[in-house]
């Protein structure tokens, strides 16, 4: 994996123009007496929630709230087989309290498109009284269901959730992928790098495709591109889950972009073809982690081949790759083939298993209260592994959980204080290929 770093803010890709991301972040604990967002505009729904006096200490349970159907369905797959292995790798070092961590209930978020999904699913986790909850994947899902949850006293772990309204909305809302202000930066920057000066967005209207063309737009802007379709105010924006592109790519391309970003989900795979056969240069065509995805099976060999996209986080090193590749073959008869936010799923697991171990308590409020401790917000000593952490937490000693992810500590407003973000590109069969990964902080 090649990560290039300058000094202060300026971080460079392997193979491509400079990207700069902002960087000024704080770290610290965030305490359960957080009563707003970062914004003071709204209460915190988890106010009145708490450590109780006396741990509880039944064993863990964990529940999940991925997409097992809708448009992000592609993304369940190493979603679940992260948090899957987490639970083994816990429970092959002793579990939390000694008990052995399980799974349940695991629900359907669903995606934006039908939302009745989503909060079906965060009744069950309601009802069940799980402490954790790991998901949602979508941020629009999760500004569904987030009051709900962490109302409850549930803490909510995202291992995907990026649209920057999320930063600080609750106490007890956690996500281990970075907001879209460092993402943003990283594509905006990217566009540009390459030479393009005058940028078109397809974009749908969405919190997550608007709120992440707002941050690329102002990376554009700053390095002295222009956006010339689908920008902010424009009113240029489809509805999601539109199935025919026509008119909006003939309007991008009246304008003679030199690069079109595509922020989308499986609207995608409508856009791609019209863009093709109304033949847009694809190997100028931008994407992010909403549609940087394997698309082998839906379109012609070659037709997206030179194309780029981001994700946030590191790609997963070999080792990790087989290992969540075994436990989905093993869960679900088949070898997995994508690893979007799998790590990110494996640390945000992990990280609560960690809380309840330092907390001695299997409760919500203690493992609320425990999570920015051990992700190093308020330093300790490094470990990579549950089994290495806990045997530090067991003699006393402050942690500091560096898991696959690649993240920072979390900081106030329970967002990691850095991250990394991935570059891809895609290869002649469709398929995104990693290239490198640049490192960024949280602004502030």
């Amino acid at each position: 994996m090649t990560r290039t770093t300058r000094a202060t803010t300026a971080l460079a890709v392997a193979g491509a123009a400079a990207l700069l991301l902002a960087a000024c972040s704080t770290t610290g604990s965030a305490g359960t007496d957080s009563s707003a967002s970062a914004s003071g505009a709204k209460k915190d729904p988890a106010a009145s929630c708490k450590a109780p006096d006396t741990p509880g200490t039944d064993a863990l349970k964990i529940g999940t709230i991925l997409p097992l159907t809708g448009t992000l369905s592609y993304l369940n797959p190493p979603a679940e087989s992260g948090v899957g292995l987490a639970v083994e790798d816990i429970n092959a070092a002793g579990g939390v309290l000694d008990k052995d961590v399980s799974i349940d209930p695991a629900t359907d978020s669903g995606d934006s498109n039908d939302m009745t999904v989503s909060s079906s699913a965060a009744t069950k986790l309601v009802n069940a009284k799980v402490p954790v909850a790991i998901g949602a994947e979508s941020s629009s899902v999760t500004l569904n269901v987030i009051d709900q949850l962490t109302s409850n006293c549930i803490v909510e772990i995202s291992p995907a959730n990026t649209a920057t309204s999320l930063s600080g909305y609750s106490s007890y809302y956690y996500r281990t992928a970075p907001p879209d202000s460092v993402q943003g930066s990283a594509l905006g920057q990217l566009v540009t790098g390459d030479g393009n000066a005058k940028v078109a967005f397809l974009v749908f209207n969405d919190t997550y495709g608007t709120g992440l063309r707002d941050t690329v737009q102002k990376a554009i802007e700053a390095s002295g591109g222009q956006v010339v379709y689908g920008g902010k105010g424009k009113g240029q924006e489809f509805p999601p889950g539109q199935t025919t592109f026509s008119s909006e790519v003939t309007a991008a391309l009246a304008t003679k972009p030199d690069a079109i970003v595509v922020l989308a989900f499986d609207e995608t795979k409508s856009i791609i073809p019209e863009l093709k056969s109304q033949n847009a240069d694809m190997a100028k065509i931008y994407m992010s982690d909403g549609n940087t995805a394997d698309y082998s099976k839906d379109f012609d060999k070659g037709t997206l081949e030179g194309a780029q996209g981001t994700i946030p986080g590191a790609s997963p090193k070999d080792e990790l790759k087989q290992r969540l590749s075994d436990y989905y073959q093993k869960t679900a008869g088949k070898p997995l083939a994508d690893y979007s936010y799998a790590a990110e799923s494996y640390d945000a697991t992990t990280l609560a298993a960690l809380a309840a171990v330092k907390g001695k308590g299997t409760d919500s409020g203690t493992i609320q209260k425990n999570m920015a401790a051990v992700s190093g917000a308020d330093g300790g000593t490094e470990c990579t592994t549950f089994a290495d952490c806990k045997k530090l937490l067991d003699e006393g000693k402050d942690i500091h959980y560096t898991g696959p992810s690649g993240i920072g500590p979390f900081d106030e407003n329970n967002d990691p204080s850095s991250a990394y973000i991935g570059i891809y590109k895609f290869d002649g069969d469709n398929k995104p290929v990693y290239q490198s990964a640049i490192q960024g902080s949280v602004s502030k």
